[in-house]
Parts: structure tokens; C-alpha cells; sequence
């Protein structure tokens, strides 16, 4: 069960993030990924990242951040050869994965319909920002794009900074997860049974928007439309962020006994009983008074204090770190989250990358190998079709691969 998706064999053929991500997932679950680049440039991602060496390397970090694992092959599909030699490839592929605008596959003579006929039993997902129909299909679209549609940036920050930008590709991110549980799920579900055909059609603006729960269902049920709060939680309060005497501090005392064990923590007992903060709704309705006295007395003590305090006392709270703190903690360093390849090729230094979020038996999911330079695998994966060393050569020349 440590490599779930072992045996199953994957085309990348994505691009960027949200198809990548995807297939990250299915190869830290064990599946054989294939990814399929265009040949003298490859994914847009290995020119991406913020080391400018790396991106004229085409090893960017934008591109390592989600292809460990992963095998390289270069086909050029707008020639005959390399349809071919892609559909080739499909015979033996049990999952085509891709991220291209609705219906360039296709005008490439390589989209579900043809592909099927080489292999019946395909598994075949398209990401893309509006999904296979509706009006907004053709659209271009990115993660700021899908951010700001689906109501995202209209409820991230507060009242003076909204609407902004989720600070990561979260819509792109979202997708790619989205589209990897659909796969493993069409995989899981032909188990046991003749293999047949499936077609994946998943929208990131419909990923998103499904993932945003209470803000939707406030709305859909309640006809509340949710509002930017900044740090403040829509449901609780104290549940939010504070200044401390040192650094910012995450309370979340969603429960009565929990508003009142910060109470006692803080030496500020009277606050339990005063008509304001008592009740539930009465905090809710009060919540700025009640952070203006809770901070006065968080002043007394750092964040990291406070945290442990409270958490002792059974009330969730937590320092707010950076990105280079939050790696750094033992909770994370220690649980395999992080892997490290060594003397990377096309890169020439060890690199450090995110897993998965997933732990198996307890293990970490993790890959063999780093990820691979444009086309590192291509006369390998030739060969395994049969094709000798002469026809390789031809196909270089007439720049197929």
C-alpha cells in the first residue's frame, strides 16, 4: 500500500502547474509518469522560478517544484510522426493527462475521441480553467484569472484591503489536486471489471468554488453573502489573529470553555462575565472591543509563550511564521516532508522538494528520482517501442523529438 498507483502508467502531457501538480500526486502514489514536452523547450515551468541561472538551464524552479518522479519524453504534435508516436504511446498508458485549452487536442487529431480507438480502456483528464463547455470555455485562463471569478479575491483580506490574491496559485493548486483524486478514482473504480473508456472533464473554476463550503453555503442556504474579514473568523470569536509582545499570534477559541480558558490565561477572569463577550453571539457581535482587550494583556508575553500556554490549556493557537519558519520546524523536517536529491543533472547541486501531504503506513510518499531534463528519457521510452537507434537518429533530424 506504500505505492498504491504502482503498475499504472501515466502521460503527462501538462504544463505549468495545475496538470503538473496532478500528476505529482500520482507519482508519489506509485504510478510510472510520462511527462510529454515539446521538444527545444519543454514545460513553460523550466523557465520559471526565481533563480535565473536555472531557468536558462530549463531546470527552473517553478518546474522542480512538480516533476520528481517523473520520466521526459519530447514530441513534437503538430507532425504526423509524433501524433503517431504519441498514440503509440496511449497503447501502453493506462491515464493521459492534459491541460490545454478545450478542443486544441482536438485540432491535433490527439484529443479522447481518436485516442480511444488505440486504447479502449483510457483514462483520459482534461484540466482546464471553465471546463469542456459552457460560455466560458475558449477563455484563456490562469490562477489570478480563477482566483478573481470565483469570489476568492472578493473575500481574502479585510474590509479596506479586499479584494486580494490568495498569496500561492491556490486555484491552480486546487485543480491539480482535483483532477489526481478523479484519476485514482477511475482507476479504483475499473478494478475488477472490463476496462472501459472514461472521459474527465475538471474545471478549476468549478474546483475552486467547491472547495469554499461555508462562504458558498452561507449564501446558497442562509442568502448571506459572504464578506472580506481580514483575520478574523466568520463563525467565532476570540478566533483570529492578535498582536502579542512579540510577533502575531492564531487563536482560535471557537468553543465556550475555550473563550473562557483565554480568559484565565491572560489574567483577564473578568471578561468571562462581562455582557459583551459572554455569549457566543455577543462576541461575534462585539469582536473588535474583545480584541482590543485581549491584545492589552497578549502584550505581556511573545507569541511563542502564548502559544504554549494556551495550547496546554487545550485552546488552538499558534505563532504566524514565515515560509523559511514553517519549514524549519521540527514537525515538519521530521516526518519526511521534505526529500533531497543529490548532485540533480541539468541543475549540478543537491536540491530539496515538498512531498505530499500524504503518509502511508506511516511513511512518506516519495519518488526514486529528481526531476528530468527536457527530454532525458526519450530514446529509452523509444526503444521500449521498438523503435532501433536509425529511426531515433531520423526523427531527431526532422525534429519529431
Amino acid at each position: 500500500m506504500d505505492r498504491p498507483l504502482e503498475g499504472y502508467r501515466v502521460l503527462d502531457l501538462t504544463n505549468v502547474l495545475a496538470g503538473p501538480f496532478c500528476c505529482h500526486q500520482l507519482a508519489h502514489m506509485g504510478a510510472e509518469v510520462i511527462k510529454v514536452e515539446v521538444p527545444g523547450s519543454g514545460d513553460l515551468a523550466r523557465q520559471l522560478g526565481a533563480d535565473a541561472e536555472l531557468n536558462h538551464k530549463h531546470m527552473g524552479v517553478s518546474f522542480l517544484a512538480q516533476n520528481a518522479g517523473k520520466k521526459s519524453i519530447t514530441l513534437n504534435l503538430k507532425n504526423p510522426r509524433g501524433k503517431d508516436l504519441l498514440r503509440r504511446l496511449v497503447r501502453r498508458a493506462d491515464v493521459v493527462v492534459e491541460n490545454f485549452r478545450p478542443g486544441v487536442m482536438d485540432r491535433l487529431e490527439v484529443g479522447f475521441e481518436n485516442l480511444k480507438q488505440h486504447n479502449p480502456g483510457l483514462i483520459y483528464c482534461a484540466v482546464s480553467g471553465f471546463g469542456q463547455d459552457g460560455p466560458l470555455r475558449d477563455l484563456p485562463a490562469y490562477d489570478q484569472i480563477v482566483q478573481g471569478m470565483s469570489g476568492v479575491m472578493s473575500i481574502t483580506g479585510d474590509p479596506d484591503s479586499a479584494p486580494l490574491r490568495v498569496g500561492y496559485p491556490v486555484a491552480d493548486t486546487i485543480g491539480g489536486i482535483t483532477a489526481a483524486f478523479a484519476v485514482a478514482a477511475a482507476l479504483a473504480g475499473r478494478r475488477g471489471q472490463a476496462q472501459t473508456g472514461c472521459f474527465i472533464d475538471v474545471s478549476m473554476l468549478e474546483a475552486v468554488l467547491a472547495t469554499m463550503g461555508w462562504a458558498v453555503s452561507n449564501y446558497l442556504v442562509a442568502g448571506r453573502e459572504p464578506t472580506p474579514m481580514g483575520n478574523q473568523n466568520v463563525t467565532a470569536s476570540p478566533s483570529a489573529t492578535f498582536a502579542t509582545g512579540d510577533g502575531l499570534l492564531n487563536i482560535a477559541a471557537n468553543k465556550q470553555q475555550q473563550f473562557e480558558s483565554v480568559c484565565d490565561i491572560v489574567e483577564r477572569s473578568e471578561l468571562k462575565t462581562d455582557a459583551r463577550f459572554a455569549e457566543r453571539q455577543a462576541r461575534l457581535e462585539h469582536r473588535l472591543e474583545l480584541t482590543q482587550e485581549l491584545e492589552a494583556a497578549l502584550a505581556g508575553r511573545s507569541a511563542r509563550e502564548w502559544q504554549a500556554r494556551l495550547n496546554a490549556a487545550g485552546v488552538p493557537a499558534g505563532c504566524v511564521l514565515s515560509v523559511a519558519q514553517s519549514l524549519g520546524q521540527p514537525q515538519i523536517r521530521d516526518r519526511g516532508m521534505i526529500g533531497e536529491f543529490r548532485d540533480v543533472p541539468g541543475v549540478g547541486r543537491d536540491i530539496r522538494l515538498v512531498r505530499t501531504g500524504i503518509k502511508l503506513n506511516r511513511r512518506a510518499l516519495a519518488v526514486d528520482s529528481p526531476p528530468p531534463t527536457l527530454g532525458q528519457h526519450t530514446v529509452e521510452i523509444l526503444k521500449e517501442l521498438g523503435i532501433e537507434d536509425r529511426e531515433i537518429d531520423a526523427l531527431r533530424h526532422e525534429e519529431v523529438i
